[in-house]
């Protein structure tokens, strides 16, 4: 079993930046992929940025060249660093991890992004 837990969020304004973080606990040395999903209301959870095993990092196609992920293994975190944000960002952030077999997410954080 695999546990996450996401720090950071809240309330920017647009053009503003935040910072998530998520740290995983358990059985972390089983964990493939690492990284951070998105949802707001009325839409489908969605990739934000992701590492696939070694490979990546892989970003959603709305946040290139906004947003960075990066990844500390001896410490079992992720980081998303978020710059030039806009209000579409807004929605709930999910961390995620994947293991041969299962999947796992964290409880999300809220992120809104209004002037």
């Amino acid at each position: 079993q695999v546990q996450l837990v996401e720090s950071g969020g809240g309330l920017v304004q647009p053009g503003g930046s935040l910072r998530l973080s998520c740290t995983a606990s358990g059985n972390t040395v089983t964990i493939i992929n690492f990284g951070w999903y998105r949802q707001s209301p009325g839409n489908q959870r969605e990739m934000v940025a992701l590492f696939r095993g070694s490979a990546g990092p892989f970003y959603g196609d709305s946040v290139k060249g906004r947003f960075t992920i990066s990844r500390n293994s001896a410490e079992d975190t992720v980081v998303l660093e978020m710059h030039n944000m806009k209000p579409e960002d807004t929605g709930v952030y999910y961390c995620y991890a994947r293991s041969r077999g299962s999947t796992y997410w964290g409880v999300g954080t809220q992120v809104t992004v209004s002037s």
